[in-house]
């Protein structure tokens, strides 16, 4: 996932953990406030959060499920299941496949806009190069 280091195993503050997770401090105090974070955030004897590898895998996770379109709600159960530790595999398998197939059907969706934006361009192209701009539709 992320690259080992020995910075990121003593902790990371949260400005170097959003750079080194791609998201923003704002973001990663939500993540913690949302119940999305399987461990709890160290802390300096000043308050000051550290992360730890473990926190900027699981970050990653989270944005990853994020990007796919899983409701924060989901990506909350999912790491509720994962904090409660062993026996519960078979809820988050289950968590997981269905999100798969959300996701591979909205695949299947933006398969077909792509192909209808191909032909729009492949038509525009063609009419560009007769000269027949002009005949494209538009409205009145």
């Amino acid at each position: 996932m992320l690259e080992v280091n020995h910075s990121a195993e003593e902790g990371l503050s949260i400005a170097e953990a959003a750079r080194r997770t791609g998201v923003s401090v704002h973001t990663l105090r939500y993540y913690e406030r949302a119940g999305l974070v399987v461990t709890t955030v160290d802390r300096t004897a000043g308050g000051w959060r550290r992360y730890r590898r473990i926190d900027l895998d699981w970050i990653l996770i989270c944005t990853r499920l994020r990007a796919t379109g899983m409701p924060i709600r989901t990506i909350r159960r999912y790491a509720e299941l994962v904090a409660e530790g062993p026996g519960n595999e078979h809820e988050r398998l289950a968590l997981l496949e269905a999100h798969r197939v959300e996701v591979a059907d909205r695949l299947v969706e933006v398969q077909e806009s792509l192909e209808l934006i191909t032909h729009k361009i492949d038509v525009y192209r063609g009419r560009l190069a007769a000269g027949e701009a002009d005949r494209l539709w538009a409205p009145p």
